[in-house]
């Protein structure tokens, strides 16, 4: 009996020790921030090694512009940097967001051009804490991102002044951090919301993901990511829920998705919009686009959207 009970303590010991290993590595792979960003451009497919270059190009640009290098703390104590071009007379901001493991800069520069110069906006590109140029270790999937976000609305209120007006465009975990501002009362000033293929919830997106790399679903690691988030490093990534709060969405929202979109699938896209009926809404749905690359397969049919949606929501005017 004792040999018995010796060889399933051992057992036992053996799995707990495995399920801290994968746990460890799960919450590592996910929420940690990762030490090497570097892109390995040769091992690219051609379609990304174009979208490479054209971010080299669009980022260039902005730094040509000599942006204003701003900085806030967030209540974690991390310092969050951003850049600011801006358009002086204008009372319009927009404030453009960027998805997991990126920046600023590599994801939304492209947009500086059609802000700024087509549409006449003041632009604002931070980089989300354990992103960038900005501090911070861990990722929140928008859960915590969403609040930092308002922290930069209420920055810009504060330095501009009361009587501006302010749109918010996330793509991928920029979108969701850009829902989850518009369901947690943001100030009167945000007026409009663009998002480009957010996911669901950050549950969904994990656990889709870990299912992909290891063939089958595993909500127990993702739980356990969850519950290390929660207990251990701070924050509640359970707020990430977009479909859940989507009643709460205060400002009107424009849904955008390719649908061919392989990391955030599309029905997440789909599923999104019509859980939105506490809000006006439009969609742009680009046919044939992978994940993020809407701007870059449907440039004028997405400017063009974009344009007429905020027509309808600002009320300063749109240069055109």
């Amino acid at each position: 009996m004792m040999k018995i009970l010796l060889i399933a303590s051992v057992i036992a010991a053996l799995l707990i020790v495995l399920i801290c290993v994968i746990v460890t590595v799960a919450v590592k792979q996910s929420i940690v921030r990762p030490k090497d960003v570097t892109v390995d451009y040769d091992k690219l497919t051609e379609k990304y090694k174009l979208r490479y270059k054209v971010r080299l190009r669009n980022n260039q640009h902005l730094y040509d512009l000599n942006p204003e290098d701003l900085s806030i703390v967030d209540p974690m104590g991390n310092t969050l940097r951003a850049w600011f071009v801006p358009k002086p007379q204008s009372k319009t901001f927009v404030i453009c967001i960027h998805g997991y493991k990126c920046n600023g800069p590599d994801e939304c520069s492209h947009l500086l051009p059609f802000y700024n110069e087509t549409l006449g906006f003041n632009y604002l590109l931070p980089d989300h804490a354990a992103h960038g140029r900005s501090e911070g270790k861990y990722i929140g999937f928008g859960s915590y991102e969403s609040d930092n976000l308002l922290l930069w609305v209420d920055y810009l209120i504060k330095r501009f002044g009361e009587d501006i007006e302010i749109v918010l465009h996330g793509i991928s975990m920029g979108a969701v951090t850009a829902m989850l501002a518009n369901q947690s009362n943001p100030p009167e000033q945000v007026k409009a919301i663009i998002e480009d293929c957010g996911f669901t919830s950050a549950f969904e997106i994990i656990d889709l993901v870990m299912s992909k790399k290891v063939g089958f679903r595993c909500p127990h690691v993702t739980k356990s990511i969850f519950f290390v988030a929660k207990h251990f490093l701070g924050y509640d990534m359970s707020r990430s829920d977009c479909i859940a709060r989507m009643p709460d969405s205060k400002n009107p929202i424009l849904f955008i998705h390719g649908t061919e979109d392989k990391f955030v699938p599309f029905s997440m896209g789909e599923r999104l919009y019509e859980a939105c009926n506490s809000v006006e809404k439009d969609k742009l749905f680009v046919e044939g686009a992978a994940h993020a690359f809407c701007y870059y397969d449907a440039k004028d049919e997405y400017d063009a959207k974009v344009t007429e949606f905020l027509g309808k929501y600002l009320s300063s005017t749109i240069k055109k």
